[in-house]
């Protein structure tokens, strides 16, 4: 099958750093040309990639200076993406909504997966416009918010098995990853760990719309003995960080769409205390691959007896469930079934121009 990724040009694929969608991204195209498919990959040309790579911009948008218009390079490979689409019998969007108008007039199958969150108030007359364009969930839980848009397919994130190690020994810290945010709770993370006196690392970048945030309700408290913030780490050094933790801690306070850094913990055997929301209740086996809470309370009491859970549980759900190539094999079913439909529909327009 001759297949397009196209992804979002913020990152490049994979990320030096932070990024899930251009992770995602990177496992899934990787995965697919090992399968025998034809794939270009349509992304920054800082990529690495086992596909053809097509670059609209040389350098991932975040990292490679100050960018005043991040819409401009999109658009750029939107119209690349036209100028080849009759190379393809399948384009896979990663970039939200922005492609639609034009997504709607491709003469070859398309579908688009969200990575974000969808409870936004300008969403549902945008998605009840183009009910026609086929999406794919990355949870059962973020479509609540648009039950009208064109829902194809539910398919979870993979991670390739080699990945992360799996560490069999628990570590003594409780770990946190990923963005300091209003809605990633972090300071969630330090009272559970206070309470429990437990060790906490922090492995987290702020963004500039959260520096505020960060200076006012955050920076004071990793002032704390316990607390160890080391900041943003890379990809080369999260198996370490997170497989020599006890536990890591995911106490969300938003309609969480994923949470990738859930089943890379689980990679490394580490169980999640998680609390519940968005994902969470699909993603973590209450009582096996961690303990889903609802609570700062419920939260402490589970941190406290999560030795209780075996890591090796944690690692088998990741290779039965989390895999990149289980991932793959879905999409690869999400593909034929738009291309027989399309197929389809072209026959019958065919049959009825006759």
């Amino acid at each position: 099958m001759r297949i397009a990724q196209v992804a979002p040009l913020a990152e490049s694929v994979p990320p030096k750093l932070y990024g899930g969608t251009e992770r995602v991204v990177a496992f899934l195209t990787n995965e697919l040309v090992r399968l025998g498919h034809d794939v270009t990959l349509f992304a920054s040309g800082d990529s690495d990639t086992r596909a053809r790579l097509v670059a609209p911009w040389p350098h991932a948008l975040r990292l490679g200076g100050n960018c005043g218009d991040v819409l401009a390079p999109h658009l750029l490979m939107l119209e690349d993406v036209l100028t080849r689409v009759q190379d393809f019998d399948v384009v896979h969007f990663h970039i939200a909504e922005v492609h639609f108008p034009v997504a709607r007039r491709m003469p070859v199958a398309h579908v688009t997966t969200l990575h974000g969150r969808l409870d936004i108030p300008e969403l549902p007359p945008l998605y009840a416009e183009f009910a026609d364009i086929p999406l794919v969930s990355i949870s059962d839980a973020q479509r609540a918010p648009l039950p009208q848009a064109g829902w194809a397919a539910t398919v979870y994130h993979g991670l390739p098995p080699e990945l992360l190690t799996f560490r069999p020994q628990a570590g003594q810290y409780l770990a946190f990853l990923g963005r300091i945010s209003p809605e990633k709770r972090v300071d969630r993370a330090i009272a559970i760990a206070i309470a429990c006196g437990q060790p906490l690392k922090i492995a987290a970048k702020v963004d500039a719309a959260d520096q505020a945030y960060f200076e006012r309700e955050i920076r004071h408290l990793l002032d704390h003995p316990l607390v160890d913030y080391v900041g943003e780490i890379s990809e080369a050094e999260k198996g370490d960080f997170l497989g020599h933790a006890r536990a890591l801690l995911f106490p969300i306070d938003w309609p969480e769409p994923f949470g990738l850094v859930m089943i890379e913990a689980f990679a490394c055997g580490v169980p999640v205390v998680a609390f519940r929301g968005g994902s969470v209740p699909e993603i973590v086996e209450d009582g096996v691959t961690g303990f889903v809470v609802d609570s700062l309370e419920e939260a402490i009491a589970a941190t406290r007896r999560v030795d209780q859970l075996r890591r090796a549980d944690c690692r088998d759900a990741f290779e039965r469930r989390f895999s990149a190539a289980r991932m793959a094999a879905d999409y690869v079913k999400v593909y034929e079934t738009q291309l027989a439909s399309r197929t389809s529909a072209v026959a019958l327009v065919t049959g009825i121009a006759s």
